[in-house]
């Protein structure tokens, strides 16, 4: 594992994410529901999953496509 990748794409992701509409989506369930907890693993997951798709689709890609 690449150290400096992984904190890097956590750095980047991270402040990408701040205050985006997917956040305030979030924060308007979290006001209108109870279960915190609920809503935390829904939108986790979906962040999860968006991101497990990007990476399987950048796999392929980089194998179609040649970075030089």
């Amino acid at each position: 594992m690449d150290f400096k990748v992984l904190c890097t794409t956590f750095g980047m992701i991270l402040l990408a994410e701040l205050c985006d509409k997917t956040q305030l989506a979030t924060l308007a369930f979290t006001v209108e529901n109870k279960s915190r907890l609920s809503v935390f693993l829904g939108s986790a997951g979906a962040l999860v999953l968006t991101s497990l798709i990007a990476v399987t689709f950048g796999s392929v890609l980089s194998k179609m496509v040649s970075a030089n």
